[in-house]
């Protein structure tokens, strides 16, 4: 095993978030990290778009982004040698062979148009906010409310 730096691209969204009936907001930041910088700017622009459309959520824009950055890794010669490496690791395991492919973006529009808002059906998962798909918590089939802020009017 052998370590490397790898190129990934951190996303940074600055806010304030005020929590309902208050006046006063509370700064948080939240970094995400992806390996492409397009990957990167299209998850802000969703970010921010939900955001906007929050009563109670500022979004610091000058310190908010996409910046390049480097995480070193390990690196495995082999998959023989990955496995021989996280054996005594119960949460590792390989993908399988034929797993589905990731969801493209007609995929998501797709579901997107097919699910309510997530006000619609009151905090009911899987339900949407914005272009965000919210998923329920666990593959049970009763879904569990899922808790979103709105401001109190």
């Amino acid at each position: 095993m052998d370590t490397a730096w790898i190129q990934v691209f951190v996303l940074t969204l600055t806010e304030c978030v005020a929590p309902a009936g208050k006046t006063v907001c509370q700064e948080r930041e939240l970094e995400l990290q992806f390996l492409t910088e397009g990957d990167c700017k299209a998850a802000l622009e969703q970010l921010v778009r939900a955001k906007d459309a929050l009563d109670n959520v500022i979004v610091d824009m000058g310190r908010s982004g996409c910046s390049p950055s480097a995480r070193e890794h390990a690196t495995f010669a082999s998959l023989d040698e990955l496995a021989a490496a996280v054996e005594d690791k119960t949460a590792f395991r390989e993908p399988a062979a034929d797993q589905a492919p990731a969801a493209t973006r007609a995929s998501h529009l797709s579901r997107l148009d097919s699910l309510k808002t997530c006000e619609e059906t009151k905090g009911v998962a899987p339900c949407k906010i914005g272009e965000i798909i919210i998923e329920a918590a666990s593959d049970e089939p009763d879904s569990k409310p899922v808790e979103v802020w709105r401001r109190d009017r």
